[in-house]
């Protein structure tokens, strides 16, 4: 067992955790499995990383002019689907959602590459932002996490977050309204501009009906009043349907049960320091495991050392005197540089990190669902597939499933599983339940929400999952604990009724 991360090596791998977990996130929403997820996102991870450190080249070259590229974050989620095209491109289609693809076979896709005065208001305002301060903005936004984590990542004063915040967000309305009016627009367009900049100010000013049928047939005033307006909680939707594209609001549903099981929600634990919840047990396993993070991220390093050259600062220099708005970043220089441990495309294995933590939390495999890069496997447990009669169908009746538990990874004191049920009758909701042989103990959990009472684990589908078609299929994925043995669970049940027979158990 190698030694424990320093306080510096942990902060690395966690920020390489939460870029590489967001990428396969996304990635894992434009592919139709999890073999092809895993592929597209080393290659648009690789991609994502080459751009980045190509447009810190061209600040370094260029001193005294601000920066224009986006942060970490979305910079490597527009590698997603720029990866995605490529794949259509060149025939891979297959390996994409279906939706996906006729999105990019559409208008809608062309506005992303296309003349820039014609692509979303949200991608160009995040743009046009100091880098620190657009950083500040999508952690806290989309990414939906906790501010006083956001403030410590990018070197603020917790005690302030909330103020910087807040001017942030007003930076990023100007510049959105400045693209506004640089778009090119006809006349019935550029006549409501003063009228919507105006109401989108006020969280109490109501819209006159005139302007309510116009934002109702215009996409491009629609896009620039949801920009505009900073109230009412569409900020984020927003940022990640114009930065993104494609499923931006199917990703921050992700990212806020990321941010869920990050923080423990729901747990009765005691707080950190910081007025988090902890698991005290989860801790003890994360720290072990982030000690093998540090050795696998080197080893990543090595492997893209000859073609990649390591990130520096944000590569902004700011005028100096300058204000605010225009030259010095709200949020301040302090944002970390990308950590160099990059996946290697080439390897099909792909790098080893953590799923949903952001504190370096181990190195697992990828599901079909789950948050986790492609590791060899060890030697599992037997393991196999049953059909059995669980759970209940929309007509009520006993609906036959088939149950396939599969053990992805496993490290000395943890493991990655996935579970996939598939059922006959179709599903309005459901409930999986199984036992553990060994005191096994999950941490964490994507694509379900979950309860443990000692041995008994029962997973519940998210808001996003919970109808199943008849002869469809429910996938989730866990990271788990385990001490001495980790034998193959028993006692799966689909909403309350028994799968017997599985093999392996």
């Amino acid at each position: 067992m190698p030694d424990l991360p320093t306080p510096k090596d942990a902060a690395e791998a966690a920020l390489f955790s939460e870029c590489w977990d967001a990428v396969l996130s996304y990635a894992d929403l434009c592919t139709s499995g999890s073999t092809a997820a895993n592929q597209l996102a080393r290659e648009a991870f690789a991609l994502g990383i080459r751009e980045a450190r190509a447009a810190e080249d061209g600040s370094r070259h260029s001193a005294g002019r601000r920066s224009s590229r986006l942060p970490r974050i979305p910079l490597l989620l527009t590698a997603v689907r720029t990866t995605a095209a490529a794949w259509e491109a060149q025939g891979q289609g297959h390996k994409l959602d279906p939706d996906l693809r006729l999105w990019l076979n559409s208008d809608k896709a062309a506005r992303y590459t296309g003349p820039p005065l014609s692509r979303p208001i949200a991608l160009r305002g995040l743009r046009d932002m100091q880098e620190p301060d657009a950083a500040l903005l999508w952690l806290a936004e989309v990414e939906a996490l906790p501010l006083r984590a956001v403030a410590r990542r990018q070197g603020l004063d917790p005690a302030a977050a909330m103020e910087e915040l807040n001017q942030v967000r007003g930076l990023f309305r100007d510049r959105c309204h400045r693209n506004h009016l640089d778009t090119p627009m006809d006349a019935e367009c550029r006549s409501y501009v003063r009228l919507l900049d105006a109401v989108t100010r006020s969280p109490v000013a109501d819209t006159p009906e005139d302007l309510s049928r116009h934002l109702a047939t215009c996409v491009d005033c629609a896009e620039a009043a949801a920009c505009l307006r900073l109230h009412g909680g569409g900020l984020p939707a927003a940022l990640a349907g114009g930065v993104i594209g494609w499923g931006g609001l199917a990703y921050l549903e992700r990212r806020r049960r990321a941010a869920e099981v990050r923080m423990g929600a729901g747990r009765p634990d005691t707080p950190d320091p910081d007025g988090e919840p902890v698991d005290p047990a989860a801790s003890r396993a994360r720290a072990l495991r982030g000690g093998l993070l540090v050795a696998a991220g080197l080893v990543s390093v090595l492997a893209l050392a000859v073609s990649l050259m390591p990130f520096g600062g944000s590569g902004d220099t700011a005028a100096q005197g300058g204000s605010p708005t225009d030259s010095t970043p709200v949020a301040g220089p302090g944002s970390p540089s990308l950590p160099s441990a990059v996946p290697d495309p080439s390897d099909p294995s792909g790098p080893s990190n953590p799923s949903e933590s952001s504190t370096g939390s181990g190195a697992p495999e990828p599901s079909d669902s789950g948050p986790t890069p492609t590791t060899d496997k060890p030697d599992p447990e037997p393991q196999g597939t049953t059909s059995s009669t669980a759970g209940t169908g929309a007509s009520g009746r006993a609906a036959a499933c088939a149950v396939d538990y599969d053990l992805v990874n496993q490290w000395p004191d943890g493991f990655q599983a996935t579970v996939t049920v598939t059922t006959e009758e179709a599903l309005a909701s459901w409930s999986v339940s199984w036992s553990f042989r060994d005191g096994q103990q999950v941490d964490q959990m994507w694509d379900a929400r979950f309860s443990q009472h000692g041995s008994r684990v029962t997973a519940t589908a998210a808001d996003y999952n919970k109808n199943v078609p008849a002869d469809g299929s429910l996938t989730f994925g866990f990271l788990a604990s385990w001490q001495d043995r980790n034998s193959a669970p028993y006692g799966f049940s689909l909403n309350g009724r028994a799968c017997t027979g599985r093999s392996g158990a």
